[in-house]
């Protein structure tokens, strides 16, 4: 049987993955919904099965469309390809979406892409911040080109690539007991109260890793969503928190939170994470290159 597939069937499909409904896609792609429908009615009955379920007025990719979207991708990414093959050599074309966690999105991120941007001229990249789960997801969801994380992940989906390196350090407000203390063993912790990002978190998976197995006792005071909301909760003295140096070098240094040093490895690593299956464009593999080679500015 001969198919005749299109390219803005496979579009339309890429695009309802993203947006979940009709309405939405619509808007996206500048068509009307009714059109939208058409060309998904259209793909589903050439391929002989249904690509999405219907739930609650949204349309979830089901088995067969996730068998699907991994070809689509790559294919909208290879007509992309087409379209540039003929422009100025030695240029980047097309649309780079980073995703990065919370540490790395705030204090890397924005200068690894100022260096990317100086020495390839490529304008166009799109920087998301979230937790590693989210980011790990998105990327499966093909949402997200490449991902740079904090945590470790588990993912038969997902390459991972050990990218640099962290520094972990727990901090008090300048009014804590431990703040004075010249010298600090784990047994000074107990019963210690705690200020945690939410689950997914790199940050928070590192501590309940390192720290917290070493401790009998411990009490999470507060869980909050952002860095700053973690340092201004310590500086009020809420809790102890246990952030990366990168996030927490600031307010050590303006004596807003005093560190309190540990006789524990507080090193964990990055991960620079792309779908297995994910085609890696022109652009994508300088991007990968790129960021393999580049070197993260150094603590103040």
């Amino acid at each position: 049987m001969s198919m005749n597939i299109t390219l803005k069937q496979i579009k339309v499909f890429a695009t309802i993955t993203k947006h979940k409904t009709l309405t939405i896609s619509a808007e996206k792609l500048f068509i009307s919904k009714a059109a939208v429908s058409l060309s998904l009615a259209e793909l589903e009955k050439q391929l002989g099965h249904s690509l999405f379920d219907r739930v609650n007025n949204r349309l979830v990719l089901n088995q067969e469309g996730k068998r699907l979207l991994p070809l689509a991708d790559e294919l909208l990414h290879r007509t992309q390809d087409i379209g540039d093959l003929f422009k100025q050599s030695n240029t980047l074309n097309g649309e780079l979406k980073l995703g990065a966690s919370d540490t790395i999105g705030n204090h890397l991120a924005p200068y690894l892409l100022r260096d990317f941007r100086q020495q390839t001229q490529h304008q166009q990249q799109s920087l998301f911040i979230s937790n590693t789960a989210l980011i790990c997801q998105k990327l499966i969801d093909y949402q997200l080109d490449i991902g740079l994380i904090e945590g470790k992940i588990q993912s038969e989906k997902i390459l991972a690539k050990e990218w640099g390196q962290d520094e972990m350090c727990v901090v008090c407000s300048p009014d804590h007991p431990l703040s004075q203390k010249p010298e600090i063993l784990m047994r000074d912790l107990e019963s210690s109260k705690w200020l945690l990002r939410e689950a997914g978190s790199g940050t928070r998976e590192f501590f309940l890793r390192t720290i917290a197995p070493r401790l009998e006792n411990w009490y999470e005071a507060f869980q909050l969503n952002t860095t700053e909301a973690i340092l201004n909760a310590t500086t009020a003295n809420l809790g102890l928190a246990c952030l990366s140096r990168l996030a927490a070098n600031s307010a050590i240094q303006n004596k807003r939170v005093v560190e309190i040093p540990l006789p524990l490895d507080m090193t964990r690593r990055f991960w620079l994470l792309v779908h297995t299956e994910k085609y890696q464009s022109p652009l994508l593999k300088s991007f990968i290159d790129f960021s393999s080679e580049w070197k993260q500015p150094k603590y103040d």
